[in-house]
């Protein structure tokens, strides 16, 4: 709700920080062309700033901001340029590498400025980054809170010396732009009074019968200066206000009938007052300063619409002059900020490589503590030059940032973890079954029943293999566990029984999937070919149950044309691993021993991993980001078993090697 409002007020803080309409038809912008009147050509025509009578001399009078008498493509062009007033840019920061002491100095120093609408943006980018570090920050905490034996139930956490302070600087800031928009409420109410009792002295004009021609004249071209000098007014009273003041300065040239030769009179003036704007509109298509050319061109496309019509035959003529200069303004405008666009894009690609360096760099996690401190130096330096890096396109900039440091607090945590010595059995034990309780609870949500059946009872097998953990918490823990257990067996036993009526249905789409299995044709890729079977297989299991006397007939028809397409593909990609290490320790001129110690030696590292990551996943809530940490993380324990399953058959071949060796080393001293 807080931030709601926060938002709220940022937002009539962007409004109130607009430039200040000073007439009528920038007020009028704000308004959509089907709610604002518009005078008709032959009424524009019969005004004029000046009016003859047999008795009185030609006064001045200036008529409203309304220039009927040009094209209509002016007059759409025109609103669009207005809807969209130039403001001068906020400029840029890159928050993303700085600590959260470092976000706060640059809050503090923000402060100092005077207009406190000109820093919105990089305040709202630093309460970003402040809020992500602090997260982490607290969770930091909380994983240290667990890791030492704490209860979850009893953390307490709160803001540390840093967020308070944070918080103290923003609420600061938060006052000052209350303040500020709250003067500026404040002032177009003032306007509205002002405006509302110029309506009322012009309905006099209008009314007032005794005075002569020039007086009334005199009177409204007093109105009209009063009127342009009068700010803003709230937004939700603009469109009454304009109707009504339009409304009455037809009233008033509907009375006066102006006379033609002086209209004409005034619109050669107009021709002249809008042929020097032309001249600067031109004139800025060589201003250096892209910015203040656009903001100059705002200007002069608001006084345009303050200057009125011009001779007819004349009208097209200057209006193609401004539209034209007006569009190579814009023009320019749009290629400088292609340009900016393509040095995003070029520091989006600088970064980019950084991040599939980094990539590489924590690949392979280091074995030793020299090759730690190797890595760290080259994790640093790719900060430093990511630093240096200028911002890249607006969109990207959260997930390339999210990822690169994702990388660097993965790689530092699995140093830290390799640092620190392993805590008591008994606890670890405890945490580890917590983790299967995380694990058999999310499972037991879930209705892929086949893959969390074989999940669920995979934990069970991990449960029993698990030591024992306090005796306090024995009970407990495993009631927790197989609670979770029972309620998925439970929804499992409730969903198939409610399936056994779509039997024949799922029949028919096996028997459609068998006949399309025997009918694939192998290609020369054998990737392209493997990973075909692996999709009939996945869409074969992703159907329910089948009549009970079909089941055994199909099953086998299908495992013996999936046997034997595999056949077909000759020798695995693992097979042939394998056999490469066999020739290799058979070539090779090294100890077998040490061979066999360094195989060990990656299976106990590959195993602390796979522990570690397990245990990582017991303390990932249920959420949105959560669960896509999870699914990297199960990709990593998968690639992990496979690779701790192909150095255990490494490691049996150079056992069988050795033994083979000592066999023929005894028959070779036999004989």
């Amino acid at each position: 709700m807080e931030e709601t409002k926060e938002m709220q007020n940022e937002m009539n803080v962007a409004n109130a920080s607009e430039p200040i309409t000073e007439n009528l038809a920038e007020q009028s912008a704000e308004v959509t062309p089907a709610e604002a009147p518009v005078m008709e050509q032959s009424q524009t025509e019969s005004t004029v700033n000046t009016v003859s009578t047999e008795n009185e001399a030609p006064a001045k009078c200036e008529e409203p901001a309304q220039d009927a008498a040009e094209p209509a493509q002016e007059t759409k062009e025109n609103t669009d340029e207005a809807e969209a007033p130039v403001i001068e840019e906020e400029p840029q920061v890159d928050y993303s590498g700085m600590s959260r002491e470092e976000l706060l100095a640059a809050l503090q120093e923000l402060l100092q400025a005077d207009d406190i609408t000109s820093i919105k943006n990089r305040v709202a980018a630093i309460r970003e980054h402040f809020t992500e570090l602090d997260k982490e920050v607290k969770k930091a905490a909380f994983d240290k809170f667990i890791e030492e034996g704490g209860n979850k139930d009893e953390y307490e956490g709160g803001d540390d010396a840093i967020a308070e302070a944070y918080r103290k600087v923003y609420n600061v800031y938060r006052e000052r732009r209350q303040k500020h928009i709250d003067e500026l409420e404040a002032a177009k109410q003032k306007n509205l009074e002002a405006k509302k009792q110029i309506l009322e002295e012009l309905r006099q004009v209008i009314a007032d019968e005794t005075s002569t021609m020039k007086q009334s004249y005199d009177n409204f071209n007093a109105i009209q200066e009063k009127w342009k000098t009068i700010g803003d007014v709230p937004r939700a009273d603009v469109n009454e206000l304009w109707q009504n003041y339009h409304f009455l300065i037809e009233q008033f040239f509907n009375k006066v009938k102006m006379n033609k030769e002086l209209m004409l009179l005034d619109q050669k003036k107009n021709l002249e007052k809008k042929t020097l704007l032309c001249e600067k509109a031109e004139e800025l298509i060589v201003e250096p300063s892209i910015t203040k050319a656009a903001k100059e061109l705002q200007s002069l496309r608001d006084q345009w619409k303050e200057i009125g019509p011009v001779p007819m035959e004349q009208n097209d003529e200057i209006w193609t002059r401004f539209r034209t200069a007006a569009n190579q303004v814009d023009e320019r405008r749009r290629e400088y900020y292609a340009q900016r666009h393509e040095e995003q894009e070029k520091n989006l690609l600088a970064k980019q490589a950084l991040l599939e360096k980094v990539q590489e760099i924590t690949a392979e996690m280091p074995t030793s503590s020299k090759q730690w401190g190797d890595k760290s130096a080259e994790i640093d330096e790719m900060l430093k030059v990511w630093k240096s890096i200028g911002p890249v396109p607006r969109e990207q900039n959260e997930e390339i940032w999210k990822n690169f440091k994702g990388l660097i607090d993965k790689f530092y945590a699995e140093k830290k973890g390799h640092f620190e010595s392993l805590k008591d059995e008994q606890n670890e034990n405890y945490n580890k079954k917590i983790d299967l309780c995380l694990q058999a609870e999310a499972i037991a949500k879930r209705d892929d029943w086949k893959k969390a059946t074989e999940e669920i009872l995979k934990l069970q097998d991990e449960w029993k293999q698990i030591g024992p953990v306090n005796r306090k918490l024995s009970e407990k823990v495993w009631l927790r566990f197989r609670g979770a257990c029972d309620e998925f067996f439970n929804r499992k036993t409730e969903h198939f029984n409610n399936l056994r009526g779509s039997e024949q249905e799922n029949l028919e789409k096996k028997e459609a999937i068998l006949a399309e299995l025997k009918a694939y044709a192998f290609g020369d890729d054998k990737d392209e070919n493997l990973n075909a079977l692996k999709d009939f297989q996945r869409r074969w299991m992703e159907i329910g149950f089948v009549p009970i006397a079909e089941k055994q007939r199909l099953q086998k028809d299908f495992r013996d044309t999936i046997n034997g397409m595999f056949e077909k593909l000759k020798i695995s990609a693992r097979e042939a691993e394998m056999n490469n290490f066999r020739e290799s320790l058979k070539n090779s001129k090294g100890s077998i021993h040490s061979k066999r110690d360094h195989l060990l030696e990656q299976i106990q590292k590959l195993r602390a991993d796979v522990s570690l990551w397990e245990n990582n996943l017991g303390f990932l809530a249920n959420s949105k980001q959560a669960d896509l940490l999870k699914e990297e993380f199960d990709k990593k324990l998968q690639k992990a078993r496979q690779e701790i399953a192909l150095l255990e058959a490494k490691l049996r071949i150079v056992d069988d090697t050795a033994n083979e060796n000592e066999t023929e080393a005894k028959d070779g001293d036999n004989n």
